[in-house]
């Protein structure tokens, strides 16, 4: 499984560093556009998205993923386990 983890770190530094390959390729995103600026949001919202990604992944190799998802939605789940 962190095989899966460890690919998604080379492909969130693919996100940030052909951020322009990606816009030309794929086009603008209009809600990216709108919300993040007028000018370079979907270029913007490539690069923080390849961040997300990398951390992600940073996060799911160490392990560190699991204690943070249990604890922010852990407290739903509590009354299941009897």
């Amino acid at each position: 499984m962190r095989i899966l983890w460890i690919l998604g770190i080379p492909i969130g530094v693919l996100f940030v560093i052909y951020t322009e390959w990606f816009y030309q390729n794929f086009g603008t995103i209009d809600w990216a556009e709108q919300k993040l600026g007028s000018n370079g949001g979907t270029r913007l919202f490539y690069k923080l998205l390849g961040l997300i990604i990398i951390i992600i992944s940073i996060l799911g190799v160490s392990g560190a993923l699991g204690g943070i998802v249990l604890g922010i939605f852990g407290g739903m789940f509590s009354g299941l386990a009897k």
